[in-house]
């Protein structure tokens, strides 16, 4: 019985890995995000909640950011914490405050809590 439960959950987790974290255009969880990661350029996924401290924090210092002087390719698409759990159980991610970084549609690191300007701007560069 363990061994049947093994298989099953390794095949399950393969497939996930396979399909990189958003599987199809029909399962677009983040409206937008296929095209963006198709088109080649730097994405960033922020999951935020209203009530969360940090993602207030965040979103001013990531809002001057993206969009604007070396980062004026990049593409942003929010994610909210409470409502969008498709989204978060693709991208398994487990906190709000949670930055995913994406490079030519693969995803190259990821971020959580960090508020401080600096370090969210070093992030960022990683796409670059």
């Amino acid at each position: 019985m363990n061994r049947r439960l093994f298989l099953c959950t390794a095949s399950a987790l393969l497939l996930a890995v396979l399909a990189g974290p958003f599987a199809t255009a029909a399962d677009d969880v983040v409206p937008g995000f296929d095209e963006a990661a198709a088109a080649g350029v730097p994405v960033l996924v922020h999951v935020t909640a209203p009530w969360c401290e940090v993602c207030q924090a965040q979103k001013p210092v990531v809002a001057k950011l993206v969009g604007s002087g070396d980062f004026a390719s990049m593409k942003k698409f929010d994610v909210d914490f409470d409502s969008q759990k498709d989204a978060l159980q693709q991208l398994r991610v487990q906190s709000q405050s949670t930055m995913v970084l994406f490079k030519n549609g693969k995803e190259i690191d990821r971020s959580v809590g960090v508020s401080d300007p600096a370090e969210i701007e070093a992030f960022l560069r990683k796409a670059l």
